[in-house]
């Protein structure tokens, strides 16, 4: 994958010039133009979302404690906001890019994201949140990258490989939407894209001829880290490559405890970076597969991906039946286990030198509880809808943290039930009422036939505990209170429990969601609200100056003449002139 093109310029120049109070650390940018472009992964042309005519979408190459200024112009036809799987915006939610932080951007408008990575290193990426958008693309990585100084569990790697995985359908993202909105499901995907491209053709009945594949090239002898993020619509993948074993090194910021993989199950929104060494003989090419899971064998066939794997002493091309998934596909305990086995490394640091497990978050006592459940959808009012504990979330026309801030009551209610209730199910926007400072537990009990994955925005929470059945007080006998992974994005298998600790330092509304866009797209989200009792600005940063505002808040919003690629229209601030406006400021450092 690609990396992005940035600027980076030294702290000094930028504070000098802007007033800026980030910490005295570099700034990276970035100028992307979010547009249609027309590509056909699986053989059949549709609409998908590039960033600057690329798709999948530039990775974000940065390091621990940048600043990153991203200026975003939506040349789509409908509003966009661009969220940062992982980043945890530290006092900053103005930057998290969801509805219950920021209002969207307009066709046609630019806004402009500014944010620090912050005591983080790691594999993430970056997607639109808005209304299915991600199932079209738009999607694309950040690799927050240690600090010199900061010792890493592992020897450096001769290279670095990004792969995006994930289920994806021959239907726009508009003809998904109204599927859903008609009450349907979509049904079995079309198949599987890596980086953005279709399968090699294994099987000739199965995959056409003339789709494009990828191809990752490398030396023999030499070991490579491999980032492999599920960006995916709902479906669990198992990822594995030809004949060699995946030593797991990371997975969202924490380093791990490292262990050997044939295969590893990664579900939607999770991210796991692993060591490859190219060890083998090199006969032929090898495949790299991702494979669906949990699901009929024989209907999904179609539903994998395949990519190359090229030695530059490769004798031939890769051919064969692609390498075995595990032996069961509905075998759930199998990868059950897989991700009880993945464990925090203690003694490592991470962003910082001192080890990760100097946190023991086994022994600070917990000051609040929430069980999360969710169930199959239902229908409330006459739509299908999905809930926790009883509750669809609908986001309001006013982002929460702006009606924090201006007063304005009744855009949102803090009486989300910390258990599920016998309540009748409701559509409503109730708000998790956080503890600033409070460690919190929260248990997700998956009452529905398919493996849920959640993510918390904000934070890095401990995975303490997971199994079958329903959740019990007695449970918290089964807590790894040691070394949980500590992450942002966590399954929950059907029928089963995953029990999280979080410690809620990090002051602003965040969202709580599932990944699986469809079952998020109909409701199965909720915010945390965690607020300063000496107000919000004591701990937070101030609003943004160039703040979008909307729905109560209109009035305060100033028109921006409409200036996306697509748009005739004068443009008041054209894709580019934010890197002409960093020549300039380059310029006047040299100068001084």
């Amino acid at each position: 994958m690609a990396m992005a093109m940035a600027l980076v310029v030294p702290f000094l120049c930028v504070s000098a010039l802007f007033g800026l109070s980030f910490a005295g650390d570099p700034f990276a940018f970035f100028d992307w133009d979010v547009s249609y472009i027309t590509a056909a992964p699986l053989g059949v042309k549709q609409q998908v979302i590039a960033i600057n005519k690329q798709f999948p979408g530039p990775v974000m190459n940065v390091t621990t404690n940048w600043n990153v200024v991203v200026n975003v112009l939506n040349s789509l036809d409908e509003p966009l906001l661009i969220t940062w799987d992982g980043i945890q915006q530290r006092k900053n939610c103005w930057q998290d890019g969801v509805l219950g932080t920021n209002c969207p951007i307009p066709p046609g408008w630019n806004w402009t994201y500014h944010f620090q990575v912050k005591d983080q290193i790691g594999s993430y990426f970056y997607f639109p949140s808005l209304s299915l958008q991600r199932a079209a693309g738009g999607y694309g990585g950040i690799t927050v990258n240690n600090r010199e100084v900061i010792p890493v569990p592992f020897g450096k790697p001769d290279g670095d490989f990004t792969l995006f995985i994930g289920d994806w359908f021959n239907k726009n993202h508009t003809a998904l939407r109204k599927i859903l909105d008609d009450g349907k499901d979509l049904g079995m995907p079309d198949g599987v894209l890596m980086n953005g491209k279709g399968p090699y053709r294994y099987n000739t009945s199965l995959v056409p001829d003339g789709i494009d594949y990828e191809t990752i090239n490398v030396e023999p002898g030499k070991t490579y880290r491999f980032r492999v993020h599920n960006v995916g619509i709902f479906t669990s993948l198992n990822f594995r490559v030809q004949n060699h074993n995946m030593l797991l090194v990371e997975t969202e910021g924490t380093y791990t405890m490292q262990q050997n993989f044939t295969n590893l199950d990664i579900h939607v929104g999770q991210s796991y970076s692993f060591l490859v060494t190219m060890d083998q003989n090199a006969s032929s090419d090898y495949y790299i597969v991702a494979s669906a899971r949990f699901v009929n064998e024989s209907r999904w066939t179609r539903v994998t991906g395949v990519a190359i794997l090229h030695y530059s002493n490769s004798k031939g091309k890769a051919s064969g039946p692609l390498p075995d998934p595990p032996n069961d596909f509905y075998d759930k305990t199998f990868s059950m286990n897989q991700a009880k086995s993945v464990r925090t490394n203690v003694t490592s640091g991470a962003a910082r030198p001192n080890p990760q497990g100097s946190f023991k978050y086994g022994s600070i006592n917990v000051t609040q509880v929430y069980v999360l459940k969710n169930v199959p959808p239902v229908i409330i009012g006459g739509k299908l809808r999905t809930t926790l504990n009883g509750n669809s979330y609908s986001p309001p026309d006013t982002p929460l943290r702006l009606a924090d801030l201006y007063d304005k009551k009744g855009v949102y209610t803090l009486d989300f039930p910390t258990r599920p209730t016998n309540a009748p199910p409701r559509i409503g926007a109730s708000v998790i009422n956080g503890t600033y400072r409070g460690f919190m537990e929260i248990i997700f009990q998956n009452n529905d036939s398919i493996v849920q994955t959640y993510h918390m925005d904000g934070y890095a929470f401990f995975v303490v505990g997971m199994d079958y059945g329903e959740w019990t007080e007695n449970s918290r006998g089964t807590y790894n209170k040691w070394d949980g992974v500590s992450r942002c994005t966590t399954q929950v298998f059907p029928g089963a429990w995953t029990a999280i600790l979080v410690s809620l330092d990090n002051v602003g509304i965040w969202n709580l969601r599932v990944e699986n866009l469809d079952t998020w797209y109909l409701g199965q989200e909720v915010y945390v609200r965690v607020a300063d009792p000496e107000g919000y600005n004591k701990t937070e940063m101030l609003v943004p100056d160039n703040a979008l505002y909307c729905g109560l808040l209109k009035d305060k919003q100033k028109a921006q003449a409409p200036h996306g690629s697509e748009s005739s229209s004068t443009p008041a601030l054209r894709r580019g002139e934010l890197f002409k406006l960093m020549l300039l400021l380059v310029s006047f450092a040299f100068v001084l």
